[in-house]
């Protein structure tokens, strides 16, 4: 306490549910441009609620330091921007008669699998986005989705532990002005 009473924060690039959010990112970019036209307003709205995904997350990590409320409220902006992307690709499929991948399926927990490497990226997911028909690579970033939304439902309630274990700002900076003035105390 004594070196200050702001926590450390930020390490959004370190955070499993960033990375996610940016895998899923890239790939929305990627199928927007390719199969919804340009100037589709529904490009435009699955594009942002991808991005909206990914940087709240970074948003909400660099926050953390001076406001563990407004961490969580964007972390959960962020859950919420890729429920919004979820409904959309859901969307896609339905009024196109295409299938929605079951959960349990042998191609969803190939997905998963792929997922479980806690250092991919876009690029291990290329091949697949990139030379699959439009409703595979829907489903996979369907799955891909699912995961980061996971690790988002994790991370709040990590969260939501570390506020009721630390408290917050306000607290933090009562107790270290309280621990200042009996330093100086002492020192008299």
């Amino acid at each position: 306490m004594s070196k200050g009473f702001i926590p450390p924060h930020g390490g959004y690039q370190d955070l499993l549910a960033f990375k996610k959010a940016r895998i899923v990112y890239d790939a929305t970019v990627f199928f927007c441009d390719r199969y919804i036209d340009v100037r589709s307003r529904t490009h435009d709205q699955m594009v942002q609620a991808a991005r909206s995904g990914k940087q709240n997350i970074l948003e909400g990590s660099q926050a953390s330091g001076t406001s563990r409320e407004f961490e969580i409220k964007l972390t959960n902006v962020a859950r919420a921007s890729l429920e919004e992307l979820l409904e959309d690709y859901r969307d896609y499929l339905r009024v196109r008669s295409h299938e929605l991948w079951d959960k349990n399926s042998k191609q969803a927990l190939y997905v998963r699998k792929l997922g479980s490497d806690k250092d991919a990226s876009y690029e291990t997911y290329r091949t697949y986005f990139e030379t699959r028909p439009a409703e595979v690579t829907a489903n996979i970033i369907i799955c891909l989705i699912h995961q980061t939304n996971y690790l988002l439902d994790q991370l709040i309630r990590r969260q939501e532990q570390d506020f009721l274990e630390n408290g917050g700002l306000k607290e933090n900076m009562f107790k270290a002005r309280l621990l200042r003035r009996d330093e100086q105390r002492r020192e008299k």
